[in-house]
């Protein structure tokens, strides 16, 4: 029995683009993204820590099944970043960009945040924190296969009330 040759080459179309979007969400995109924002405004890099993964795999893990973007209960060890898209293509720098797009509403002279009603700045000053030099981070493909939910996890946890990020 042999297999039509369209068949075959969609087949393989779809394994590379699967492979894409896996080698897309390593440590290293997770930990690149976030120091490309950071070193623009001169804050010193974060690397991966395998501790911090796990409790953002774990926490990703609980939300896969609806992937609703709650954060992890009060009295976590780490910052959070939260983010969540439908389809499956999202990315680990995607979900930085859209972090770091937030610098926008952020003055750093006044360390406020002017953000519209539904928007923040809390995502992007928690990727730029300059005391977090560590991150851990998970990307699940959601139950149903209708969307991506994304976390990363900081040490320490940035983000204190009135104090600036950098």
């Amino acid at each position: 029995m042999g297999s039509s040759p369209k068949l075959v080459v969609a087949l393989l179309l779809a394994l590379a683009s699967a492979m894409v979007v896996t080698a897309q969400n390593t440590p290293q995109d997770f930990v690149d993204a976030h120091n490309a924002a950071r070193a623009d405004v001169g804050v010193g890099p974060v690397s991966w820590d395998d501790t911090v993964a796990a409790w953002a795999e774990a926490y990703a893990e609980i939300r896969r099944v609806d992937c609703e973007l709650v954060h992890s209960p009060e009295g976590r060890p780490y910052g959070e970043n939260l983010f969540g898209g439908s389809g499956a293509d999202w990315t680990a720098t995607d979900a930085v960009n859209l972090w770091v797009s937030e610098k926008q509403y952020y003055d750093h002279d006044s360390n406020t945040c002017s953000a519209p009603a539904g928007e923040s700045c809390g995502h992007y000053t928690q990727v730029v924190w300059r005391d977090s030099t560590a991150i851990g981070c998970a990307r699940v493909i959601c139950d149903g296969g209708d969307g991506v939910g994304i976390i990363c996890s900081y040490n320490p946890p940035g983000n204190w009330e009135g104090q600036s990020p950098y």
